[in-house]
């Protein structure tokens, strides 16, 4: 071989390791999380659509260049049904520390409770990342050497990558200028050794760094408890707010179809004010209204009151069926059971089920706001009462009318038609709005009464049910009274009362109220729902 010539075979041996690195250079990860494009896109229209993770994206990359994809992984551990980890030898240097977060959180024991609420739903998985902003924060503080290390790290390996592409570049150049019989001048010749000998150089230098960077991976305090804590934290506030979704008669199937913003904002709504302190309440009149439902029967017996006579024989008295024992009476009694004049006992049970709408009057006069046992105000037991009433009304088909009132001249009118859906948003209008002022029943009781007429005019439904809720009594005139009385003869509707009484008083005898109602019920514990089960069995 000439001295001022290399053979390009030979050359080409040298740099075999740096040309095949160049041509398919090791794939490092950015992501922890396996994620196919279904998952990406939800991962990435969650995050357009939420201001908060966005929010908390800004400020997370205040510490950490690559925050983006800490929450992305954050997220599909709770998004994905069954999350797959990668190795951690294909992932990129700097994102080392975000596989070591998920696979703590994926481990911790909190996770699996955690993923029941937040598999396939964006919205619940995008919740359960902001309720671990915090623990993010926190390790992310603690672990600022590390990030540093396995920055540098990550240029180290990008330097490396680029040293062997320069290998391969400069053997190129040395096929170019190499002659028929295949040999390199040896200025080229050099190049191409210099760039094999950068490229070794850089090599050892990527694994000293990745070496560095994963001792002092080892040494980052505290990521596994926090994992932990974190994980128990957004099972929580994901459990909290599914409650209270419930609590607000709003299922799972209905909250996953709404838009991104329409959930976020009506969850916001929930969680804030008086509404957030209601939903305990709410959750207990709903269960309690269910299960009396549930014991609900057909044809209860009721109170015994007498003896009459009929054909129904569960009712028959002990001394008729005696008279089945003598052979030559049991003709006498099929003669009498035909005829339907057997004795029987005659029973007063609960009246059937009414027909028409239930009409909630709630008091929103300026005393409902008081506050009674155990915190609770007078308004949110008298709302919570009425919404297990709406819950009722849907449950047999009928329709349901929220009226609030307080003086004459304060009233308002919230309709929730029976065949179709409530709106959760016209549920809570309902139950936020707050009137104030005095108390008159007249102008409530007569709009209720009007609603049921016209019900009756339009679709010939009469047995309405009328609930008035109040805290006070006041009086109603003699002309009111006699026109209310006809009226409710002629549409054949109940009145229902419940007298939220002042501690250590009672609903006077021969007051207002016991004289305007069917049914009249005093409630001196706001704290106890079941004052009023009864009425549920019967509405």
């Amino acid at each position: 071989m000439d001295e001022e010539t290399e053979r390009l075979d030979a050359l080409t041996q040298q740099a075999g390791r740096w040309l095949a690195l160049s041509a398919s250079p090791a794939e490092r990860h950015t992501t922890a999380v396996v994620a196919g494009p279904y998952d990406r896109v939800a991962w990435r229209d969650v995050y357009a659509r939420s201001a908060a993770l966005r929010e908390l994206a800004a400020q997370l990359l205040t510490r950490h260049a690559h925050a983006p994809d800490l929450l992305a992984d954050v997220f599909l551990c709770a998004y994905q049904a069954a999350p797959r980890l990668r190795d951690s030898t294909v992932m990129a240097p700097s994102r080392l520390l975000h596989h070591q977060v998920v696979t703590a959180l994926t481990q911790s024991p909190g996770f699996a409770a955690l993923r029941r609420d937040t598999a396939g739903d964006a919205y619940a998985a995008a919740m359960a990342v902001l309720a671990q902003a915090s623990a993010l924060r926190g390790l992310l503080e603690r672990s600022r050497e590390v990030r540093e290390r396995t920055g540098r790290a990550d240029r180290a390996r990008q330097e490396a990558e680029a040293a062997a592409a320069a290998v391969g570049e400069a053997l190129r150049q040395a096929a170019e200028k190499a002659d028929g019989q295949g040999q390199v001048p040896a200025p080229v010749a050099a190049a191409v050794r210099r760039a094999v000998g950068a490229a070794e150089a850089a090599e050892d230098e990527a694994r000293r760094e990745d070496g560095a960077a994963a001792q002092a991976m080892a040494a980052v305090p505290g990521i596994r408890s926090a994992a932990r804590n974190a994980a128990s934290a957004a099972a929580e506030a994901v459990r909290q707010e599914a409650a209270l979704m419930r609590a607000w008669g709003v299922d799972a199937g209905e909250t996953e179809r709404m838009p991104f913003e329409e959930r976020a904002r009506l969850a916001e709504r929930l969680r804030s004010g008086r509404l957030a302190r209601w939903a305990e309440l709410i959750g207990r009149f709903r269960q309690m209204a269910a299960g009396e439902r549930a014991r609900k029967v057909e044809h209860a017996t009721g109170e015994l009151v007498g003896v009459t006579l009929g054909d129904d024989l569960s009712r028959v008295i002990p001394s008729e069926l005696a008279v089945l024992g003598v052979l030559e009476l049991r003709a006498v009694f099929a003669a009498r059971y035909a005829a339907g004049e057997l004795m029987l006992y005659d029973s007063r049970g609960e009246q059937g089920t009414g027909r028409g709408a239930v009409i909630a009057c709630v008091d929103t006069s300026h005393s409902m706001y008081a506050e009674g046992p155990g915190g609770v105000t007078r308004e949110a037991w008298s709302k919570a009462c009425a919404l297990a009433l709406l819950d009722q009304a849907r449950h047999a088909g009928r329709d349901f009318v929220g009226i609030l009132f307080s003086a004459a001249d304060k009233l308002q009118v919230f309709r929730f038609p029976g065949d179709r859906p409530a709106r959760v948003t016209d549920v809570l209008d309902f139950a936020e709005t707050f009137l104030g002022g005095g108390t008159d029943f007249q102008r409530p009781l007569g709009t209720a009464a009007k609603i049921l007429e016209e019900e009756f005019d339009d679709a010939s439904r009469a047995r309405g049910d009328i609930v008035l809720i109040t805290d006070d009594a006041c009086e109603v005139s003699e002309t009111w009274t006699r026109l209310w009385n006809e009226i409710k003869r002629r549409l054949d509707f109940r009145l229902f009362g419940i007298a939220i009484a002042t501690p250590g008083t009672a609903t006077a005898s021969g007051s207002v109220l016991e004289s305007l109602c069917d049914n009249l019920r005093t409630v001196d514990d706001l704290t106890d729902v079941h004052t009023t089960a009864d009425l549920f069995r019967v509405i």
